[in-house]
């Protein structure tokens, strides 16, 4: 018998996981912490008040990112195991049926019915619920849902990217404090964008400019609305 061996690949897809819920956290920490400082810089307010209020947004932003993230990715994982459930009972009470549905997958596919027939049968005797939640159910380890991974990467990249404009903020002349900030987050941005789209094989140039494109407009949107408020109060 003739035995095949796998030849080492690697794919992005393994990445998609943690990458989307890391990159979301340090886009979500830039953005909303130097539109936050940007937003009360414009309403006159003191050095002082906008150390407070970034470390403040720094702290409530990471908490919010790895409660939204967890709940969220939680929703999905519980409804990737009632799916299984629901699979094993099927498996059990109606296999043949069972045995039906997955060879017309590869059916589907462009495998030929005798064949396919077969390849369900020996991929079932291996391993039955785990054929059928990887072809019928699009359910596999590396896109399953991790809760505690995706809340714990969003969290810590959330502060990651917070703390760059708060050390922008730290480190600017008062005076000229709005843009720096403005300035380096939209650098930060787009190293950001670049690097995302890097690690998951898209265009460099593309990414950089989505995640820069809406992080200016959300900055100047907060500012507009921090010197209507300054103007008001004042």
């Amino acid at each position: 018998m003739k035995f095949f061996r796998r030849h080492a690949e690697s794919h992005k897809h393994e990445r998609i996981g943690w990458l989307r819920a890391s990159v979301l956290g340090a886009n979500d920490g830039i953005v909303s912490t130097a539109s936050l400082l940007i937003g009360v810089a414009a309403a006159n307010a003191t050095h002082s008040t906008l150390l407070v209020t970034g470390v403040a947004g720094l702290v409530a932003g990471a908490m919010s990112m790895a409660a939204g993230e967890y709940v969220s990715v939680h929703s999905q994982a519980d409804t990737e195991r009632a799916d299984l459930l629901r699979e094993q009972t099927e498996l059990e009470t109606a296999p043949a049926a069972e045995h039906r549905e997955l060879a017309a997958i590869y059916v589907d596919r462009g495998v030929e019915p005798e064949l396919a027939s077969k390849v369900a049968t020996q991929l079932m005797a291996h391993d039955a619920l785990g054929s059928h939640a990887r072809d019928e159910l699009g359910i596999s380890d590396a896109l399953s849902a991790k809760p505690l991974q995706a809340a714990m990467s969003s969290a810590a990249s959330f502060i990651v990217g917070a703390a760059l404009p708060l050390g922008v903020t730290i480190l600017a002349p008062a005076q000229s404090v709005i843009a720096w900030i403005s300035g380096m987050s939209l650098v930060f941005l787009g190293a950001l964008g670049g690097t995302a789209a890097k690690a998951g094989g898209a265009n460099l140039l593309i990414g950089a400019w989505r995640v820069t494109l809406w992080g200016a407009l959300a900055m100047a949107i907060t500012a507009a609305v921090g010197i209507s408020l300054g103007a008001a109060v004042g």
